[in-house]
């Protein structure tokens, strides 16, 4: 296998990477994969605990499908054991939820569909830790857990900051990271991918490698993508993640929501548009380095003419403020109503509710109160026909009628049907 010059593998490596550890190693590693010809096993876990594969995923994933282009060996490994213990890395308490294995296992048949969008996963091996974990005795996990003291568990940050308030450490979530490093013993890793809050385990495993006279790993950590908050960690449970897998248009309304500040770790973890062009991109205009963003992440899982279309019609139903073309519709029954809110049966009986009582009604608010805070605020609206009405009276009761449009702030529309007993 002809590898290119160490330095080119290394300048293409260490983009959008925060920590190489030991990263004195990682030269000699490639050196001497170039002059044997073998190639480096390139590691990387993922928990299928969820169906949702979504951008901050794909940031040690990108890093191995460069790997990949290098010529190296990419090795997945499907902790289906790993995640019926459930990762506590930057955890303040213990999963709450336990999944089954028949759970896991739908969810990482799912995944590896969608890891495919990344890398060639019909060139990379995949292993469930299963494999090698159902088969352990008792005693082989007494063993294991004997190479690890309780002392270099608390060192982790996570349990150091719950031992410190007391909150509870289950012990079979300190088997976690053993079990993590495990793996790297059992397929025999040169490089592990993930984020820098796994540094304990990518270590822990140099450490089991080393035991078993095998050449211990060296970790290759990249930055945590923040979500489209702008401040916390990409994740579901949070709701601030954009995933690989949903519409170009959906994708593209959450990346035009990101802070502006938050693009250039974007450009950089997601893309392979030089830096310095990057720079240039950032000195213009935020709305126009947003698009050029999305489209380029957005054609990578889809298509460049889904990403152009997805671009133009936020264009046109969002910045430029046509209505979008997808507004549910919602049922409204005026019998059931008056039944539910026997102070506007008066209205209700010809055919007419208060404004915030029909917002509320129509669910595009959670509240009556929310509605007179928003339409005292000047953004609500409604489309009796093609032109919106401005709504500035709170005690404006409407005329129902089916395919009228109710809009509350940017993005919150719904199409009326009424119906009665």
């Amino acid at each position: 296998m002809n590898f290119p010059p160490v330095d080119e593998q290394l300048a293409i490596i260490r983009r959008g990477v925060d920590k190489i550890v030991p990263e004195e190693e990682l030269a000699a590693k490639l050196a001497k994969s170039r002059e044997t010809g073998k190639p480096l096993r390139i590691k990387y876990g993922i928990d299928p605990t969820g169906i949702d594969v979504h951008l901050g995923h794909t940031v040690p994933l990108r890093k191995m499908r460069q790997f990949q282009e290098l010529g190296h060996q990419a090795v997945i490994i499907i902790g289906n054991y790993t995640a019926l213990v459930g990762d506590p890395s930057g955890r303040d308490q213990a999963r709450s939820k336990k999944l089954t294995e028949a759970d896991v296992e739908a969810n990482a048949r799912d995944y590896l569909n969608q890891v495919g969008k990344v890398i060639d996963i019909s060139k990379a091996e995949v292993h469930r830790n299963g494999d090698w974990f159902a088969k352990m005795s008792f005693a082989d996990i007494l063993q294991l857990c004997g190479k690890i003291t309780v002392a270099q568990l608390l060192t982790r940050d996570d349990f150091a900051k719950r031992y410190a308030s007391q909150s509870p450490i289950f012990l079979h979530e300190c088997l976690y990271p053993m079990m993590q490093a495990w793996d790297s013993v059992m397929i025999q890793s040169d490089i592990e991918l993930g984020g820098t809050e796994q540094l304990y385990s990518f270590m822990l495993a140099r450490d089991l490698q080393r035991d078993q006279n095998l050449p211990q790993q060296i970790g290759v950590m990249s930055p945590i993508l923040v979500g489209t908050d702008g401040e916390q960690k990409m994740g579901k449970s949070l709701g601030n993640y954009i995933g690989i897998s949903e519409s170009p248009f959906d994708m593209m309304k959450k990346f035009m929501q990101i802070p502006d500040a938050t693009m250039g770790i974007y450009f950089n973890l997601l893309t392979n548009v030089p830096l310095e062009e990057v720079a240039t991109i950032l000195a213009g205009h935020p709305k126009e380095a947003k698009i050029r963003l999305a489209k380029l992440v957005i054609a990578g899982y889809h298509s460049e003419q889904q990403a152009d279309e997805a671009a133009d019609r936020w264009q046109r139903e969002v910045g430029g403020g046509e209505l979008p073309t997808d507004i549910p519709t919602v049922t409204l029954n005026l019998t059931t109503l008056a039944s539910q809110l026997p102070q506007c049966q008066a209205d209700l009986a010809n055919g007419r509710l208060a404004i915030a009582q029909l917002m509320k009604a129509a669910g595009v608010v959670a509240s009556t109160s929310d509605a007179m805070r928003m339409i005292s605020q000047g953004g609500v609206s409604y489309y009796d026909g093609d032109q919106p009405t401005p709504i500035t009276d709170t005690k404006l009761a409407l005329d129902l009628k089916t395919g009228m449009l109710i809009k509350a702030g940017r993005k919150k529309i719904v199409r009326l049907e009424i119906v009665q007993d």
